[in-house]
């Protein structure tokens, strides 16, 4: 079987290091539009070899490893394709994928959101095992020709996934509170940090929690955007949410209601035992 990867940077380059490690693909070729992640890739030996665009489409299997704008930019080039030719994205939003998928491909088309990655991205932030352990969403999965759903289904669990089934707009909302929120809170922290600090005291005075809550804030800004861009409604409300809490919990500062903000803090440390 040929694999193509399309993006090979994190998502991508660690998936075709899996593929290759696992046996799971004969011979596995990437694209990129970047010139020096394409030397990269090549280099590390995340591909076989790097092939133009339209030679993706003779691949047996289609990786779709790019920011989500992209990917709603790419399916329409990919019509052609052979109708034997199954096409995964890898993207962090569902639903406007989804629909913007043209209705020539839907069925060969699988739209999954594995749920993993760190903050770094590019060719030489791919790493062996990624994928291992992790859930991965499989969306709107009644609209896939069987053959396709099972050789998608075949891949990630060979290379270490639990699927998740799930309604693309379900997806979504509970990717905004779990994921992109979060992504949001970090970069919200460390331009205020960055504010009001002088850079040095940072270095100086930084310690677990702020390095923690900040990491994701080292995430590709244009990536993200685009996840933004993509998920702006229920992003909006989960950001809503969290404003909430947020007011309450100056309120009681404010008020000095130091057992109620104690008891406000207990209840949210009851999330670790769900974890």
């Amino acid at each position: 079987m040929v694999a193509a990867v399309v993006g090979l940077g994190l998502m991508g380059g660690s998936l075709a290091l899996d593929l290759k490690d696992k046996g799971l693909a004969d011979k596995i070729i990437g694209y990129d539009r970047n010139e020096e992640h394409k030397k990269e890739a090549l280099h590390l030996g995340l591909v076989d070899e790097i092939v133009e665009f339209e030679e993706i489409k003779k691949a047996d299997i289609i990786f779709l490893a790019i920011p989500v704008e992209g990917i709603i930019r790419t399916l329409p080039k990919l019509e052609d394709v052979d109708r034997k030719t199954t096409i995964v994205d890898l993207g962090s939003t569902k639903e406007k994928i989804v629909k913007e998928c043209p209705k020539k491909i839907r069925a060969q088309f699988i739209a999954a959101h594995p749920m993993t990655g760190t903050e770094y991205s590019g060719p030489l932030a791919a790493v062996r095992g990624l994928y291992e352990d992790k859930i991965v969403v499989l969306c709107n999965t009644e609209e896939n020709d069987k053959e396709h759903l099972q050789k998608a289904e075949n891949i990630f669990v060979s290379i270490g996934m639990q699927i998740v089934y799930m309604d693309a707009k379900e997806h979504d909302l509970h990717a905004a509170y779990i994921s992109h929120l979060p992504h949001a809170i970090s970069y919200a922290l460390a331009n205020a940090v960055l504010k009001q600090e002088d850079p040095k005291s940072i270095l100086i005075l930084a310690a677990g929690g702020f390095k923690d809550m900040s990491r994701l804030a080292k995430s590709n800004p244009k990536m993200w955007c685009d996840i933004f861009k993509q998920n702006k409604n229920n992003l909006l409300t989960s950001i809503e949410s969290f404003k909430k809490e947020l007011r309450f919990a100056t309120r009681l500062i404010e008020e000095e209601k130091w057992e109620e903000l104690q008891e406000w803090m207990q209840k949210a440390t009851t999330l670790h035992k769900i974890l």
